[in-house]
């Protein structure tokens, strides 16, 4: 082994450059050494970033000289062979290996239990098989038998399944083919005069087994790096956005300073891309070598919605994202479609058309055009059935051009197989012959996905390189900011993936505990070369948990605080975040003029409005701003509470009609239809906690009922809609119910599914109370009495009359000419809510109560 030595010139990349010409002068002796010719020599590198790099260096050190290949195993692999997988191989296709692992369990009689099992399978058979693609096909038996005596015994109760699992992961990945199997043929050793391996920072197992296949003819080179520490920067931040913000910062000063490359290291995915989204912000070009999951892209996102709309159980809300993301889809039909729906909320999109029983000509043809999209998205299929309708779903969606046309958008194509030619192969494929629900389809095009990863197009001579630790070795930098360096993104031993244990891990050749804590420390090695350097971690997590540095960075302070003064050691960074000074612009509660925009008319839920807040009554009322209601909301006691008035006036119009019905039987029948119309039927265990109260509540209803009608009163109506014009002013209203009294005065009834206390409060207000006195108003009785019946779940029914009802009604009939005579002069309406006015305002966010 020949080792190279780095240059001591750190400050600035040509410490790198200069262990590179070291390394290929080394190359050439070696070639020399070994009677090959360039042009049949290779050398493999770590990862395929360094090929250009090294060819570039090459052709400037040695310009007359024939150039050897610089390849990564897997380049040279697909340079020198077409490797088509057979039907089981394990191919590292995470789409085609979840249906490959799916038979396989079915043909081990873990059937019944495949969806549990086919994801840790195939977890076990990748790492597996990564092992296994690196020794020779010859020698796979043997490592197949070596694998198996490690895992625990079939019949070990305990450990059945995992030892089951195991083995099949173990016969699965020893009995595939890999691209890799053919640089172990005579055809490719025939073409080869020698090997040269570069070696990474870990060790790769298939470079190991090449180096001993090729043992005549190869040499291993390792790059020793010597170079001084270069200046080191550690940053304390607060947390994951100050950390995120504070890195930009970094990256943005030194590209400020002329320093370029510079690497921002990946470790934690979120973080990384809050990162690069404050950088793109500022317009500086990125080059993520990284990338991110193929899911969560926009593309895979509009996938995903046109699949969750196609759900016989889709949400309303699921329809409408997936409507409004097709051009296809009329736009002003889908918005028509979606006020509809605001205004009375439908949660589940197949009640839909059960309510629209006359729609508009445009909504009707929506509603066919939705539902012919969506029915060939329906019953058991297998793959390649799903795939060519969902082809054709985005295809009319009017979504397709777009995806063909957008790096992610093709992406999606690959990964899935939406190409004609992919289509038919998935048609041919055994694994996919299998019939499956839209529900383990639209799963397994998420598991597909999310396996992925997409990077996005780099610019040309980006000044900015997104790359993990792990591949620093032979990176020209000028500075280096890593971000992420606290205990639980940064450990000093990473965790080995998998359940192996050491023993298995052995005898599997996957490296162990100690390999990946050495590989850990040769890449923390090399960050502190690198000639300029930021480290940033946060002291708390976003669930607020508190959170210590990296074991690395408190070795890196411990060494810093025992080096003598003067020495070149890590030191607290300064925040590059330049602060700004703000001047202060205090917000003024608004006192808008409504003048202009007088009410046609009032009611009593406007005019307590206007009692309560001015400003709010002018944004609600006279500005007529509403807010978007949501679709998919749980049922609360609002719902409950339009329940029981709706069950109520059912209940009393058919006693009205038949007196002498069985009163249970109809209370019972009102019941039911209450329940269909507010569509509260569609999942009765939602509805279960307030429907439980309801026997309870009905008994007790009927029971009042009886001793109320014996003092004479009768019921007249229910939901009566109401006009009057007193004293010039438009007023109207909806009743919950209008009884007659026996001196025929009427009898005004509210029902209040609230807390007794609180209906008690009400009468107990006087003037302060506006609904009652209103209701007397829109009689135009002489004499009209009323009243708020409460119907509390626990409680006993109980009626709670306003005393005084005549002049309360009065005196709110001269303030409400008073306040419309103040309005129409231009008075001003302040925004002066206080507590539960304010906490439930829709119109908060407009008067700005919180920044005054």
């Amino acid at each position: 082994m020949t080792v190279i030595a780095e240059s001591d010139d750190s400050t600035s990349a040509g410490g790198v450059l200069a262990t590179w010409r070291t390394l290929l002068a080394d190359v050439a002796t070696q070639i020399d050494a070994l009677g090959a010719h360039p042009a049949r020599t290779v050398v493999l590198l770590p990862y395929a970033q360094l090929m250009p790099l090294a060819e570039r260096l090459w052709a400037q050190q040695f310009p007359n000289n024939f150039a050897p290949r610089f390849e990564t195993t897997r380049n040279w692999a697909a340079r020198v062979g077409t490797f088509q997988p057979s039907p089981n191989d394990l191919s590292f296709d995470h789409g085609r290996d979840l249906l490959t692992a799916a038979s396989l369990l079915e043909g081990a009689g873990l059937g019944a239990q495949r969806a549990l099992l086919v994801g840790p399978l195939l977890e076990m058979a990748t790492q597996l098989g990564q092992m296994a693609a690196s020794v020779p096909a010859e020698l796979r038996p043997e490592w197949a038998a070596q694998a198996r005596q490690s895992l625990p015994a079939v019949n070990d109760a305990a450990l059945a399944l995992d030892a089951a699992l195991a083995r099949i992961g173990v016969a699965w990945a020893a009995h595939s083919d890999y691209a890799s199997d053919v640089l172990f043929t005579r055809r490719v050793s025939d073409g080869l005069d020698a090997l040269l391996i570069v070696e990474g920072i870990q060790a790769d197992p298939l470079a190991s087994h090449l180096a001993d296949h090729y043992h005549d003819r190869s040499a291993t080179l390792q790059a020793q790096v010597t170079a001084t520490i270069g200046q080191i920067a550690l940053h304390t931040c607060a947390d994951g956005e100050d950390e995120a913000e504070r890195a930009a910062a970094c990256v943005l000063q030194h590209l400020a300073l002329g320093r370029t490359p510079v690497a921002l290291c990946a470790g934690d995915r979120v973080l990384t891309r809050r990162v690069s989204a404050l950088l793109a912000a500022r317009g500086v070009p990125l080059r993520d070598e990284t990338g991110w999951k193929l899911s969560t892209t926009h593309a895979a996102a509009l996938l995903h919605a046109l699949l969750q709309a196609c759900s016989p159980t889709a949400s309303t809300d699921a329809m409408l994202d997936a409507l409004k993301l097709a051009p296809a889809f009329d736009a002003a039909a889908v918005q028509s479609l979606e006020k509809a729906l605001r205004r009375q909320p439908v949660r589940n999109w197949l009640e839909v058309a059960a309510r629209s029983a006359t729609p508009s000509p445009r909504l009707a043809a929506l509603l066919t055009q939705v539902e012919v999209w969506r029915a060939p998205m329906e019953g058991r299929q297998t793959l390649g059935s799903w795939l060519g309708h969902t082809r054709a779903l985005l295809e009319g969606a009017g979504v397709w051009p777009t995806l063909a046309g957008d790096e992610a958008g093709a992406a999606v194509i690959d990964a899935l197989g939406l190409s004609e030619a992919a289509l038919e192969a998935w048609r041919q494929w055994p694994a996919a012959q299998r019939r499956m629900a839209l529900g383990e389809f639209t799963r397994w095009v998420s598991q597909t996905l999310e396996a992925a990863s997409f990077r996005p197009p780099a610019a040309p001579q980006a000044p900015v390189i997104i790359l993990p630790m792990s591949q620093l070795l032979g990176r020209p930098l000028a500075a280096l900011v890593l971000p992420g360096a606290d205990e639980r993104r940064l450990p000093s031993t990473p965790e080995p993936p998998g359940a192996w244990t050491a023993a298995q891990r052995q005898a599997l050749h996957m490296p162990s505990r100690e390999d990946l804590r050495q590989a850990q420390a040769k890449a923390w090695g090399l960050v502190q070369r690198v000639p300029h350097v930021d480290i940033l971690w946060r002291t708390s997590d976003d669930s607020g948990e508190p959170l210590s540095p990296s074991p690395l960075v408190q070795g890196l302070q411990m060494a810093a605080a025992a080096s003598p003064a003067g020495a070149n050691v890590p030191a607290p960074g300064a925040d590059p975040r330049v602060p700004r000074t703000l001047a202060a612009q205090p917000e003024s509660p608004p006192a808008p003029s409504g003048a202009a925009l007088m009410p046609a008319g009032l009611s009593a839920s406007s005019y307590d409005m206007l009692r309560a807040c001015p400003y709010r009554f002018f944004a609600l009322q006279q500005l007529g701003l509403r807010t978007e209601g949501e679709l998919d909301v749980d049922i609360d006691k609002r719902d409950w509470g339009n329940w029981v008035h709706a069950t109520l006036g059912h209940f009393h119009e058919a006693l009205k009609a038949d007196p002498a019905a069985d009163r249970l039987a109809l209370m019972d029948a009102a019941a039911a239809l209450a329940t269909r119309e507010g569509g509260l039927d569609v999942d009765e265990g939602e509805f279960l906690p307030f429907s439980v109260a309801w026997p309870g509540l009905r008994d007790a209803y009927l029971d009042w009922l009886t001793q109320y009608e014996a003092s004479g009163a009768t019921f007249e109506s229910a939901e009566t809609a109401l006009k009057a014009q007193p004293g010039g002013l438009q007023l109207f209203g909806r009743l919950d119910r209008i009884d007659r009294l026996p001196g025929g005065a009427p009898m005004l009834i509210d029902y209040k599914t609230e807390r007794v206390d609180r209906s008690k409060a009400r009468v107990a207000a006087g003037n302060e109370d506006t609904q009652l006195p209103f209701y007397a108003l829109l009689s135009g009785a002489d004499a009209p009495r009323a009243a708020y019946l409460n119907l509390a779940e626990r409680e006993a029914p109980s009626l709670h009359e306003l005393p005084k009802l005549l002049t309360l009604a009065e005196q709110l009939l001269a303030g409400m000419q008073t306040d419309m005579a103040r309005i129409a002069a231009g008075e001003p309406l302040p925004a002066l809510g206080e507590g539960a006015t304010c906490e439930w305002c829709d119109a908060r966010g407009l008067c700005r109560k919180d920044f005054w």
